[in-house]
């Protein structure tokens, strides 16, 4: 069998994994597997036959691509849905995990680090920080669509994993610049102005791009130009409209394609509901095969390198990083102890952690890539196993004790 043959088969049995996961949502939904848990493993065990089937330049173009699109999407998406209105209700929770958690988080997350491995320097424990910080509501999705949890807590959840992943950015892309400049040979000279220009233009993009698109798009439903079919269109085009607009004044695309989907989403002034319906089918494919990308090409890396050293700085990410950083960012909230403990326990790392690392670690180099990459992947696995698997039982228990 030839090399393009054995590819095809090989992208043949994916698509058919696609489609047997579609038809069996429900069934899934009802058990204790999740989407990430089901296609993380199916890439592990995939691995093997996709490294064989396809040269190692086009699997590193490919999942590049993937990771910027999805990363591109996701960012948009999530800002998209946090409403200020709703905010100024419920603001306080999320403004303090936010405000103070997500610093903290980063801080604590770098001193561990340090701690555990001094010889990566700090730069790159704050690299592997900032990369670990984001969470993703989706790993605990019996949580945030649970009838059992209060509303606050789930909505606070909801507002936090949808907004830490942008907010997070500069931190990566400054872990990442320091990082990068402590190779030797690497040249520092502009290195701080140029990270300084991409926080402050990618801003000045997603504005531009969010506002513009969101006025113009309320002129075409107001005057009935628009049919509904398109409208997803104009979701993917804005996405990816920031994202270039600030690649080409030199902003970070990232961090535009996020501002460009808060403007939008508080500009316009018509049913958003678009940009949902278009995640959840567009968007659920990328989430697959990003999961799929991570179990296949990033976690056999990862497990090759992992130590004990990696191993205990993922469960310390895990527990005391975020559960400590949560619990002393809610202090005075009003909250008990266990609605703390519930709130800190639930910022499961996904999503957003494998798609910074495929991103950063393809755009530059480290003097310690492959402890990073072993930090990413032992975080992520522990997490999707077992954040997928406490969802839907930790939610019928903070359902008792919030009674």
């Amino acid at each position: 069998m030839n090399q393009d043959m054995h590819f095809d088969l090989v992208i043949l049995g994916i698509l058919g994994a696609f489609i047997l996961y579609s038809l069996l949502t429900r069934v899934v939904d009802r058990s204790v597997l999740t989407l990430p848990i089901i296609f993380m493993c199916l890439g592990y065990a995939l691995a093997e036959p996709l490294r064989n089937a396809a040269p190692p330049e086009v699997l590193d173009e490919g999942k590049r691509l993937l990771a910027e699109i999805t990363l591109v999407l996701v960012l948009f998406s999530d800002a998209s849905h946090v409403q200020f209105k709703q905010l100024r209700q419920s603001w306080k929770l999320p403004a303090r995990m936010l405000i103070i958690g997500l610093p903290l988080s980063i801080g604590l997350g770098t001193l561990v680090t340090v701690l555990i491995s001094p010889e990566g320097g700090v730069a790159m424990a704050l690299l592997t920080a900032a990369v670990l910080t984001p969470t993703d509501a989706a790993l605990g999705q019996g949580v945030v669509t649970s009838a059992n949890v209060p509303e606050k807590l789930s909505e606070t959840i909801n507002v936090e994993s949808g907004l830490n992943d942008g907010l997070v950015l500069p931190f990566v892309l400054l872990g990442a610049i320091l990082a990068s400049a402590g190779m030797a040979g690497t040249s520092t000279e502009g290195l701080a102005l140029s990270a300084l220009v991409q926080i402050v233009l990618g801003p000045v993009a997603g504005i531009v791009t969010g506002w513009v698109v969101a006025r113009l798009m309320d002129v075409a439903q107001a005057r009935r130009f628009i049919s509904e079919s398109a409208e997803g269109v104009v979701f993917l085009a804005a996405s990816f409209a920031a994202y270039v607009l600030a690649e080409v004044i030199g902003g970070n695309g990232f961090i535009a394609a996020f501002v460009s989907g808060m403007i939008f989403g508080n500009t316009y002034r018509h049913n958003i509901r678009f940009v949902r319906e278009f995640m959840e089918g567009a968007g659920m494919l990328l989430t697959m095969a990003s999961f799929l990308v991570f179990g296949a090409l990033l976690l056999p890396d990862g497990l090759a390198h992992a130590s004990l050293k990696t191993v205990v700085i993922a469960v310390m990410f895990l527990t005391v990083v975020r559960v400590g950083a949560i619990w002393l960012s809610l202090t005075g909230a009003g909250l008990n102890a266990s609605e703390k403990l519930f709130l800190g326990w639930f910022g499961p790392r996904g999503l957003a952690s494998i798609l910074f690392t495929l991103v950063i670690i393809d755009e530059f180099e480290f003097p310690n890539e492959a402890e990073l990459l072993a930090c990413v992947s032992m975080t992520v696995a522990l997490s999707i196993l077992v954040h997928g698997l406490s969802s839907t039982p930790l939610a019928r228990w903070i359902g008792k004790r919030s009674q």
